[in-house]
C-alpha cells in the first residue's frame, strides 16, 4: 500500500471513530479506554479532520462575492462606451472593451447590494 492510500484509511478510521465516539454518548476518555486508543491521538485527529473541512469549505476567489464603492466622481463627465440606468437611478458607465467576466462581477455585485 503506498503512502497515499495509507493516509486515506487512516482518515477513514478515524473519521469513523471520531463518529462512533458522538454517537457513544460516552465520554471521550471512556470512549478512548474502551477501545484502546490514545485521547492525544483522538483529538489530534479530530482537529486535523475538522481543519481540513474547514479548508476545503473556503470560499475560492471566483465564490466570493465582488463588492465595489464609488471612491471618486473624478470622470463622471468622460463619455462612456455605455451607460447603464438602473431602476433605482445607479448610473453604471462603461467603457469600451471592458472584459465579459469583469462587466459580469460589476452586474452581479450590483445586483446583490440591492437586495
Amino acid at each position: 500500500m503506498n503512502r497515499k492510500n495509507h493516509d486515506v484509511e487512516k482518515q477513514r478510521y478515524w473519521r469513523r471513530t471520531i463518529g462512533d465516539a458522538a454517537r457513544s454518548g460516552m465520554s471521550i476518555r471512556e470512549f478512548c479506554r474502551q477501545r484502546h486508543v490514545k485521547e492525544s491521538q483522538f483529538y489530534w485527529w479530530q482537529r486535523k479532520l475538522k481543519a481540513g473541512r474547514q479548508e476545503r469549505n473556503k470560499p475560492s476567489v471566483q465564490d466570493r462575492a465582488a463588492s465595489f464603492a464609488l471612491v471618486s466622481e473624478v470622470g463622471m463627465d468622460m463619455p462612456a462606451g455605455l451607460e447603464l440606468v438602473l431602476r433605482d437611478g445607479r448610473r453604471l458607465r462603461i467603457s469600451q472593451g471592458v472584459q465579459e467576466e469583469t462587466l459580469r462581477a460589476v452586474l452581479a455585485a450590483m445586483e446583490s447590494g440591492n437586495k
